[in-house]
């Protein structure tokens, strides 16, 4: 597996500190958040999901705790919209450069407006996903957010 990618690249060239950690992907896993914080032995709190959706019909990013659903209503709020909605996986495929299951918000082909869980700033260290399939990106969720000029915003369902 590479440890180096668009995502680690982007974190690097903005001299963010992060450190790579790799785990045994599970496609066939009910949730991948989860199966990957347990895999790292991380609270499914510090371990987050990146989520694309639309936001009135533009794509926007949304990062947040793995054992939590993001609330629609409240992304939209956040970000200044009507009304959002998921982004179809292949849409997401596309418009990042990433596969599902490997989509990390740095280094996507095009940056689109994010927003960052708030609850997620108050933990010492978060993983991210690093832009593959079982490699995530252990860093300061601080450093993460200004890295993504995110919007910080309860966004849980």
């Amino acid at each position: 597996m590479a440890k180096t990618t668009r995502a680690t690249t982007s974190l690097t060239k903005l001299g963010i500190a992060f450190t790579v950690h790799s785990y045994d992907y599970d496609p066939d896993a009910e949730s991948i958040g989860l199966q990957a914080a347990e895999a790292l032995g991380e609270p499914p709190s510090r371990v987050l999901k990146t989520l694309m959706a639309e936001l009135d019909g533009k794509p926007v990013c949304v990062v947040l705790p793995s054992d939590h659903e993001v609330s629609m209503k409240k992304l939209a709020a956040a970000l200044g919209g009507k009304s959002a909605t998921m982004m179809k996986p292949t849409d997401a495929e596309r418009l990042t450069g990433y596969h599902v299951g490997g989509i990390s918000p740095f280094g996507q082909k095009k940056q689109v407006p994010t927003a960052i869980e708030a609850a997620a700033l108050s933990e010492p260290h978060v993983f991210i996903n690093g832009g593959q399939r079982g490699l995530q990106m252990r860093l300061d969720p601080n450093d993460a957010a200004r890295a993504l000029n995110a919007v910080r915003a309860e966004v849980v369902a």
